[in-house]
């Protein structure tokens, strides 16, 4: 495989990751806090309700588990491809 080529397939591959994370919060913070707010409702936490958590909270939580994750994914690509040097 050329350099060229492997860093092609690197790119795609990054590019997959990060689309399928921010898929996860797009579902998070939007389908959780608004499309599902009334159902979430529902259901209390700490005293607020569920909607509301996920709509201030629970999508900035998700947002940093999911740097975690990618740092994760991409040390992986990385050592993959050769680049962790």
């Amino acid at each position: 495989m050329s350099n060229k080529e492997k860093q092609i397939r690197y790119w795609k591959e990054n590019i997959r990751y990060v689309l399928i994370l921010l898929f996860f919060w797009f579902i998070v913070s939007f389908g959780a806090g608004i499309i599902f707010k009334d159902f979430l409702n529902s259901f209390k936490i700490g005293g607020f309700k569920l909607g509301f958590w996920f709509a201030q909270q629970g999508s900035i939580f998700l947002f940093v588990v999911i740097i975690f994750i990618y740092v994760y994914l991409m040390n992986k690509l990385d050592k993959k491809y050769g680049y962790d040097k």
